[in-house]
């Protein structure tokens, strides 16, 4: 059993009807995305977590792994927190008594690399969707999109026209791939920079329940 990362829980108003985990991006923490928990699912229908990367790198905060190019996470330490939060995700669904295909997965920058890899990865199973705020799918040596996996997924993609730090490009190339591996695809691309869009946001809660939904069918 992997060292336990550390987490903050919102728990549901009442028996959770399923899972949102959200991963932070990079430099930040847990309590980053702790807002979102209630942004995305109001009324709590959901036990919210939000995850801490493993990771302690300069210029501070925590991190995924370890940036050599943008696009292509360095595959050690990529590879080392997919296997741990892989882990961690089991046994945080398990302690609840949740299934993974009631679980959303969601993240800003580089925890939206996470999510996607986490959601459609191989060897994962089959989350209900997934929300990718200014990310990509990663490109690692041996790691591929799952197409079990991907085939009908809900995946929601935000991304900024503008954004500086994860370029535009690399969320439209996430949606194509997605696209072309059968995924339910709700993309939105904004004039803004690296952040997360007030008015995409604002139409999440709404594609969280049909997520569900459809996973429940």
């Amino acid at each position: 059993m992997a060292a336990a990362l550390t987490r903050r829980t919102r728990p549901a108003a009442g028996a959770p009807e399923g899972a949102l985990i959200l991963f932070h991006g990079r430099g930040t923490d847990e309590h980053d995305l702790f807002p979102l928990l209630d942004a995305l699912d109001p009324d709590r229908r959901l036990l919210g977590v939000t995850l801490r990367g493993p990771l302690s790198l300069p210029p501070g905060g925590a991190h995924w792994y370890v940036i050599r190019r943008v696009g292509y996470p360095d595959p050690t330490t990529f590879r080392s927190t997919y296997e741990m939060v892989s882990e961690q995700l089991s046994e945080i669904l398990a302690e609840h008594e949740l299934g993974p295909d009631r679980t959303v997965l969601g993240g800003f920058s580089q925890g939206a690399v996470m999510a996607l890899a986490l959601g459609v990865g191989p060897g994962r199973p089959r989350p209900a969707g997934v929300v990718a705020l200014s990310g990509f799918l990663p490109t690692v040596p041996d790691f591929e999109l799952d197409p079990d996996s991907a085939a009908g997924l809900p995946v929601a993609i935000g991304h900024g026209t503008y954004d500086p730090i994860i370029p535009v490009e690399l969320g439209r190339a996430a949606r194509d791939r997605l696209e072309g591996a059968g995924a339910d695809v709700t993309y939105r691309e904004t004039p803004m920079g690296h952040a997360i869009d007030p008015g995409f946001l604002s139409e999440l809660p709404n594609w969280l329940i049909r997520a569900l939904a459809g996973a429940r069918t």
